[in-house]
Formats: C-alpha cells, sequence, structure tokens
C-alpha cells in the first residue's frame, strides 16, 4: 500500500495524489511531499525511488531487500536512515520484536518504507492531516517528529521489562523453581536485544544532532539533540536493568544452593541421629552371642526394654547436644 501526503506551498494539504503526481510535488520547493510505502511490491516501488526520486540504486537496495540495524547514510542532497520500533509480548516466543523503517529525507520531502504497520508513524501521519501547521516548518522537522514518536514508543517497552524483570525477582525469592531460571534468561536475551538496537539508534541522532547535512537546516539539529537525550536515558536504564537480570541470576543460584545446603542439612541431621541406633542395632544383632549360661541376660526381656529405650533416649539426647552447639 501506498500512500501520499502533500502540503502545497499555501500550506493547503492534499491526501488524494496519486503516483503520477509525485514529480510534481516534488517540482514544488515551498511544498512538503511525504510518501509512505507499506509492503508494497518491489517493483513499484523501485520505479518510483529510482526514476521519480533519483536515489541510488544501493540505497534502495538497502530499503527494499536488506534488514539493517539503525544508520544513517549521507547521499549528499538526501538521507537515508534506518530506525527500528520495538515490541513487547512477554508470553511470545520472542519476546521483543522490531520493526525496521527506512526513511529517505531530502529538502522539501520525506519517504518512508516499512514492512508491518509501525502505530508511531500512523499516529504522526494523522496528526499531519488533523493539523495542517505539522508541515510547514519543512522536511527535517517532519523527520523529527517520526523519529521522536518513534523512540517514544521504546518507553512503555522499556517501562514493561522492568515490571516483568521485577516480577521475577519477587518469583525467585517467594519461590524459585526450573521454570524461573528460563525466565531470566529470556529477559537476558530482551535486553541484550534492546541494547543492539537503542546503541546504534542513539549513535544516529548523535550524527543528526552534532553533524551538518545539506538536507538538514542548522535550526533542526537541536531538536534531534533532545531526542538523543531521550536515548542517551534509554541506553542508560537498560544497562541497568541488564545488572538487574544478572543480579537475579545470581540470586537464583544463591536461593537454589541455599536450598540444597538446607536439604543436605536435613540429611545430615537424621543421619547423625540414627548413627547411634544403627550402631546398637548393628552391635545386637551379631550371631557370636550365644545363650550360654552366663550369657542368658543378654537374650532376656530387661535387655531388650533397655536396648528400646536407648533406641528412643539417644536420638533425642543426640539431638540435644547438637542444639547446644548450634549446628541446628
Amino acid at each position: 500500500m501506498m500512500r501520499i501526503l502533500h502540503r502545497r506551498g499555501d500550506g493547503a494539504l492534499d491526501a488524494s495524489l496519486g503516483a503520477d503526481g509525485i514529480a510534481g510535488a516534488l517540482a514544488d520547493p515551498r511544498g512538503l511531499l511525504w510518501v509512505d510505502f507499506l509492503d508494497e511490491p518491489r517493483e513499484s516501488c523501485e520505479a518510483i525511488l529510482q526514476d521519480t526520486f533519483q536515489f541510488h540504486p544501493l540505497a534502495i537496495d538497502d530499503a527494499i531487500q536488506e534488514s539493517h540495524v539503525p544508520k544513517l547514510d549521507d547521499w549528499e542532497s538526501y538521507l537515508y536512515l534506518v530506525l527500528h520500533a520495538v515490541i513487547f509480548q512477554p508470553e511470545a516466543d520472542e519476546p521483543l520484536s522490531t520493526l525496521e523503517l527506512d526513511i529517505f529525507t531530502g529538502k522539501n520531502y520525506i519517504v518512508t518504507l516499512h514492512e508491518q504497520t509501525i502505530e508511531s508513524l500512523d499516529r504522526v501521519w494523522a496528526s499531519c492531516l488533523r493539523d495542517e501547521r505539522m508541515g510547514g516548518k519543512g522536511a527535517a522537522h517532519l523527520l523529527y517528529h517520526v523519529v521522536d514518536e518513534l523512540v517514544a514508543g521504546h518507553m512503555p517497552v522499556v517501562d514493561a521489562i522492568d515490571e516483568r524483570v521485577e516480577g521475577i525477582e519477587e518469583e525467585i525469592l517467594s519461590n524459585a523453581e526450573p521454570s524461573t531460571l528460563q525466565q531470566v534468561l529470556r529477559m537476558k536475551r530482551v535486553l541484550m536485544h534492546l541494547r543492539r538496537i537503542v546503541a546504534p539508534q542513539r549513535e544516529v541522532l548523535n550524527k543528526l544532532a552534532r553533524d551538518e547535512f545539506a538536507a538538514i537546516e542548522g535550526g533542526s539539529r537541536v531538536y534531534f539533540r533532545d531526542i538523543y537525550d531521550h536515548l542517551v536515558r534509554l541506553y542508560d536504564i537498560t544497562e541497568g536493568m541488564r545488572d538487574l537480570a544478572a543480579g537475579a541470576l545470581d540470586t537464583y543460584l544463591s536461593v537454589i544452593n541455599n536450598r540444597m545446603n538446607e536439604v543436605m542439612k536435613t540429611f545430615t541431621l537424621i543421619t547423625t541421629l540414627f548413627m547411634p541406633i544403627s550402631f546398637l542395632t548393628g552391635f545386637f544383632g551379631m550371631n557370636f552371642f550365644q545363650p550360654v549360661a552366663s550369657l542368658v541376660a543378654w537374650t532376656g526381656r530387661p535387655a531388650f526394654w533397655i536396648l528400646c529405650g536407648a533406641v528412643v533416649l539417644v536420638p533425642a539426647l543426640m539431638y540435644v547436644w547438637l542444639r547446644r552447639r548450634r549446628w541446628v
């Protein structure tokens, strides 16, 4: 699907422009043209991008066919950017997914390409239709709104991940199970993935904020600097959550080790308590005692009751002795 929005030099909006009217809109130096491709076939995209906008074939191939991490290429008269929106679904096989957005921007136009619907981009489009002033400050300012809305969508994802990590920490302390370890490792992978998106995106905004480009007016760089500050904070938050996830893994291992120590302690206590009984039953159960005249007492009823008393009394005395030594 292709949609076109043209703000003419007199300030009027035209959202009904067809593909055959793109060249005329580009010829208006005071106007602003936004062409958005959503999962458009390669042939139709390539024809417009190459013949009408005259973008370089390498940039077109990058935008249509290949997937990239966030980056910025300067082609003198226009810029090519790759940015990513993020989606967090805790119960999915891959909790964190990204939506690539390819952007071409020049003096009086912006071209966006994406394979899936990006909510932040739709919100900017709706704002442009609702408010004619959105495109009044040029393509660089419109690019700022697109990037700002895209980056703003990162914060709810970061908050959701942070809440998930805190829930895992509470679960570890209350009832650590093998499934809890899987959740910790999933969150570590999610945060690693998020870091691989935020870090290069931060560098892209740093270039937009500090470097000089023909397609970006000098007065617009301050807006991109504001987005860069947001990404720096997002990166710091992400790094902090990575530390929390690593700490959660260490906590899980400590809880499991403590639980194992308690189990071994219980088993050791049981073994210690029954050790004297084992000795007594082993000693009196040997067959070298014979009921001859001098040893008849060993097999009589009094000996039996004495042994029973020892079986009951010795573990109790052993337990008292262990408590006094603070071993239990």
